[in-house]
């Protein structure tokens, strides 16, 4: 057998024991409950509430908001306690790879959303009515957006504290610019020309654009690009992740 297949076995058996860990002890973390269900929760029907809006249209603006806090709410937690704990300290110095490190870390925090994800849209097709489109595409939607978004999650949990508040409110300072700027409560075509180009740079709008196709038909990019920019983004975080996390080793 090669080397490098012994390899990647290696690591993607290390990845699935790190991400069976964190979710025996983190998912009912009352932290992880609150930013990953309550918030996007309240911040929908802030933005909800009064609007006239299609199901079709408020279903994906509800399902990106809460794969994004819930993909996302993981690692920030757990990896803060383990560092106070020496536990993330001992996995570093363990024979495995930061690949496996972060790609562990970020399939918990992926698996957590992508449930939620399903209950939510299960939830909102009765609630709402209506019906989906384009069925593989809101599967792939919700899967890579919240592989994408756990890895985010996952990378801002490289910053070294031990404080758990420290880097989630590191990591808000960007989730919250990015629902504004993603199509998520003003449709981009209705956005100003520069507002527009920083759209294009998050993810979220590709997340949210790949959603909204599933259910009404409507994208702005299509879903072959969507799809490729959220991948783009999942491999330009797990390379960041990796290469923070490897310092923290040496």
């Amino acid at each position: 057998m090669p080397g490098w297949f012994e390899e990647i076995s290696y690591d993607l058996g290390a990845a699935w024991a790190i991400a069976r860990k964190d979710m025996k002890i983190y998912y009912l973390k009352p932290s992880i409950l609150v930013s990953s269900l309550l918030f996007p929760f309240v911040m929908f029907l802030a933005f909800a509430i009064g609007r006239s809006a299609p199901p079709g249209t408020l279903i994906p603006g509800l399902l990106a908001i809460t794969l994004l806090f819930s993909a996302s709410s993981i690692e920030p937690v757990s990896i803060p306690i383990e560092r106070r704990t020496k536990t993330f300290d001992r996995l570093l110095s363990a024979p495995v790879s930061v690949r496996a490190i972060v790609l562990g870390a970020s399939l918990s925090g992926a698996i957590f959303a992508s449930a939620i994800g399903v209950a939510t849209t299960a939830i909102g097709l009765v609630a709402f009515r209506t019906g989906i489109l384009h069925i593989v595409a809101l599967l792939t939607g919700i899967a890579l957006t919240s592989l994408c978004f756990s890895t985010m999650g996952t990378l801002f949990a490289a910053y070294r504290t031990e404080n758990v508040g420290e880097v989630m409110s590191l990591l808000n300072l960007v989730r919250l610019p990015l629902l504004f700027i993603s199509g998520v409560f003003i449709p981009i075509a209705s956005m100003p020309a520069w507002g527009q180009s920083i759209a294009l740079l998050s993810p979220l709008t590709y997340a949210h654009d790949l959603i909204l196709f599933a259910f009404d038909g409507t994208t702005l990019f299509g879903p072959v690009a969507d799809t490729a920019v959220l991948v783009l983004a999942l491999i330009i975080f797990q390379a960041a992740g990796a290469l923070l996390y490897q310092r923290s080793r040496e």
